[in-house]
Order: structure tokens, then C-alpha cells, then sequence
């Protein structure tokens, strides 16, 4: 008899031999102590500046410094060297870490940060040539959510006249990469494909998607050199301040629920340091969950947020998206309670299925050059995600008497419930990665190469 990956996962998780994972007595047994964590100024950074701000760190005995670093490449090359102890990170760098896809490295994931949170937006002049032929709601506004089959006329105009028609995004395994390219392949616009040896992604694609930093993004904007792009908060609310931009369409509208950012730390840091990595893990749990626990603590972690050592950005364009309204066009102001979920939806819970389909993105548009079997989807989330740590440092935290027990999913066995909460309607189930990949139109499937996938 041959057990589903979901049977197996379930029974690695009620086996997990928790009881030879350390439970936090007393901070002065922790290994490390003073700790420095890195992070890049977006607002989802928040648990981190969060857990700092409101004593969690030190609740937990950790004197932690929280670092901006340049890049998303700079800080998992950092927290690697151990130049920095732990980061928060986009969903997809550990994944592409541990398969060797990029910087190599055995990241682990002990937590999840948040859900949602970043939006695509594209340039005035982009948003003038495609909002004609957009339908309307009953307020004679454009209905939402957008779809891209309204920015594919638009596209083949630029390119018709020989006008590269340039996106950007902040890293190759970003979620805004995955989120701006399931949107262009949803309304039938190819975004491009990543050969081996090939960081660029463009192989066949209509659009050209290239990296630009998540603050520099409205700057790189307004000068032309991009068309749009696909970033967190606060730099598209900040390209509507500035009036250069228009968001058309937020991650939530394109996967509700996505995975974004979690925490990361090495796998060597993990098992030297088990009651630091304890520590860690609990302390962002509570962050996640007073950010989600009332709106009061939404606008005081905007104030937070707004300080120069964190975010740095005008407290009322970070309000925009942290207090649950997003702004369209200039004064289309909306409802957004989900735009970014912090504990909410079980959001800190590393699930397995959320990785998952982070490699499905990967396989799709050739950073996995190769198929793959469900199994090593399965096998591969394991290495990374660590639900067992998690429930280590829930338990404790219900022992310690911060949490109650029926506020997580404490029997959850690693997979969240099949769902087609896509703009497109596509089912995915995060057990049958290869029968998710089938259902998608564009992108590689079963043993297509990129080179397959260009000429057909």
C-alpha cells in the first residue's frame, strides 16, 4: 500500500518527538542571546520591528539589533556568511537556497510573516492607454480586479513600433516575480521563461521583467526605464502620492493568501542554537499576532513603521495598506482588510502546501529546468519549512500564557485545504504539484524544457 504525501506529512507532524525539542525555562539558558536579524525596508517587515518595539525580544531574553540590508541578494548572502544571525526573507529564497538554484545554502523556515501584501503597478501613461476598454462597477469606476487581457493590446502596440515593453520586479524568486507573471499568463500574456544558466527570465516572453530594488521602483518609474512593476508596500502607494502610478491589481486579487515573506535562518544556526531559534520563533508569533489583534495596533505600528530605522516612508502612505484600505488611482480609495495578513488565516503557520507552490512557480517558468515528481515537491518542503519548531513554540507560548490554544491549528498537518482562489480559477492542491502545473496554460509542464516550450 503506498501512503499519500499528505498521510506521511500528517504522521511526521504528530510524531515529531517534541518532547526532544527544548522547552524555553529560563532566558539565561539560551545559547545566543544578542542577535543581529536583517530585513528590507518594506511594511511587511513589521513583525520584526513589532516583536522589537513591544518587548517580545525581551520578553523571550534576546537583545536583538534589526539591520536593513541593500538587496535581497546581499542579505541572504549575510545571513549565509553569519554576518547576520537570521532575516526576514521573501517565501522563495530558502526554497531556492536549499535546491541550489542561485546562492547555495541550507536556509530553514521556522515561521511564515505574512500573507499578501504586495501590489502591481503600472505608469500613468500605461494606465491611460488600457483603462478605456476596462469595464465598469456600478460607481463608473474600473472593476475589480483587473485583468492582464487588457494590458495585452497595449503591449503588442509598444512592441510593434520595436519599444521593449520593460516590467520590473525586486529578485528572481519573489513572490512579486510569481505574482506579476501568474497575472500577465492568466489574461494570456507569456512573461518568459528561465533557461539553465539564465538569470534573466526573458527566453520567449512579450514583456521584458528585469530587478529593481523595492525603494528605488517609483524613481526607476518616473524615468522611464520600466512600464510598471510588482513590489510591497509602501513604494506603490508612494507612486500614487507621487502621481506617476497606478496600481491595477493586488496579490490578494491574483492568489488570496499567498505566501510572502518569512523568517530565515540557517539550518546550522538552528540545530547549535535550538532554544535561541525557540526564542525567535516565538517572539514573531506574538508580533504577528498583536498586529492582527485590533486596528489600534494597525496605526500604531504605521507610527513605527514610519521611523527611519525601519520603513521610512510617510505614515499616511504606509496607513493606506496596513490599516485595511488600498488607493487605485488618485482618490480611488478601497476596502483592503486582507492587503496584509499577520496572524490571521493560521498566516504564521510554515505550511507546507505554501511551498509547494512556490516550487510550482519555479518549475513553470524553467528556474526548475527539469520535472519532478510530487514526492520531491513534498521532500523538499520538509527541508525547509519546519512546522515542527512551530508547534514547539506554540505550546510554550500557551504554557507561558500568551497564546490560547484555539487560536492556531495546532492539528494542521502541513497542507492548507485545495484552493482556486486564483484571478484565474485554477485549482491548486498543494499534495498534486504536477496536476496544478497540467491545469495551467502557459508555463512548462510534465517533461517540457524550455526549448519545448518556446517553439510550441
Amino acid at each position: 500500500m503506498t501512503c499519500s504525501p499528505r498521510l506521511m506529512l500528517t504522521t511526521a507532524i504528530l510524531l515529531a518527538p517534541l518532547a526532544a525539542l527544548p522547552a524555553l525555562a529560563d532566558p539565561a539558558d539560551l545559547e545566543r542571546d544578542e542577535l543581529t536579524l536583517g530585513f528590507i525596508k518594506l511594511t511587511d517587515m513589521a513583525p520584526l520591528a513589532i516583536a522589537r518595539e513591544k518587548g517580545f525580544f525581551e520578553d523571550e531574553g534576546l537583545y536583538v539589533t534589526l539591520e536593513a540590508q541593500s538587496n535581497w541578494k546581499v542579505l541572504l548572502d549575510r545571513t549565509l556568511s553569519g554576518e547576520i544571525d537570521g532575516a526576514m526573507m521573501l517565501a522563495g529564497q530558502p526554497l531556492a537556497a536549499t535546491i541550489g538554484y542561485g546562492t547555495k545554502g541550507a536556509i530553514i523556515t521556522p515561521v511564515a510573516l505574512d500573507l499578501n501584501g504586495n501590489a502591481i503597478t503600472l505608469s500613468n501613461a500605461i494606465w491611460q492607454e488600457m483603462k478605456p476598454a476596462l469595464p465598469l462597477d456600478q460607481e463608473g469606476r474600473p472593476a475589480h480586479p483587473i485583468s492582464a487581457a487588457a494590458l495585452k493590446p497595449v503591449i503588442e502596440s509598444h512592441t510593434a513600433t520595436g519599444e521593449p515593453f520593460n516590467l520590473g520586479m525586486v529578485f528572481p524568486v519573489s513572490t512579486h516575480n510569481y505574482e506579476l507573471r501568474y497575472w500577465l499568463a492568466a489574461g494570456g500574456i507569456n512573461p518568459g521563461f528561465y533557461e539553465p544558466g539564465d538569470a534573466t527570465g526573458q527566453t520567449g516572453g512579450e514583456v521584458l521583467i528585469s530587478v529593481t530594488p523595492p525603494p528605488q521602483m517609483p524613481a526607476t518609474l518616473e524615468a522611464g526605464t520600466i512600464h510598471g512593476y510588482a513590489v510591497g508596500e509602501p513604494w506603490n502607494q508612494a507612486a500614487v502620492k507621487k502621481g506617476i502610478g497606478v496600481p491595477v491589481i493586488t496579490d490578494a486579487d491574483i492568489f488570496a493568501g499567498n505566501p510572502e515573506k518569512v523568517f530565515g535562518l540557517t539550518s546550522a544556526f538552528a540545530e547549535e542554537n535550538p532554544k535561541t531559534t525557540l526564542a525567535l520563533t516565538k517572539a514573531l508569533i506574538r508580533a504577528g499576532m498583536w498586529l492582527d489583534e485590533s486596528p489600534a495596533h494597525r496605526q500604531e505600528a504605521v507610527t513605527i513603521l514610519s521611523q527611519p530605522e525601519y520603513v521610512g516612508a510617510d505614515p499616511a502612505i504606509i496607513a493606506n495598506s496596513m490599516t485595511g484600505t488600498f488607493e487605485y488611482e488618485a482618490g480611488d480609495i478601497r476596502p483592503a482588510p486582507d492587503f496584509n495578513i499577520f496572524f490571521r488565516q493560521n498566516a504564521t503557520f510554515p505550511y507546507y502546501s505554501d511551498a509547494v507552490w512556490t516550487l510550482t512557480q519555479m518549475r513553470r517558468w524553467g528556474q526548475i529546468d527539469s520535472a519532478k515528481p510530487d514526492s520531491w515537491y513534498a521532500d523538499t518542503a520538509r527541508q525547509v519549512y519546519r512546522p515542527d519548531l512551530y508547534k514547539a513554540a506554540v505550546e510554550a507560548l500557551i504554557a507561558d500564557g500568551h497564546a490560547r490554544a484555539d487560536q492556531f491549528e495546532l492539528d494542521a498537518d502541513g497542507y492548507r485545504p485545495p484552493t482556486d482562489a486564483f484571478i484565474d480559477g485554477v485549482l491548486f492542491d498543494g499534495t498534486q504539484p504536477n496536476a496544478y502545473l497540467d491545469r495551467l496554460p502557459i508555463g512548462l509542464k510534465g517533461d517540457q524544457t524550455v526549448a519545448d516550450a518556446v517553439t510550441n
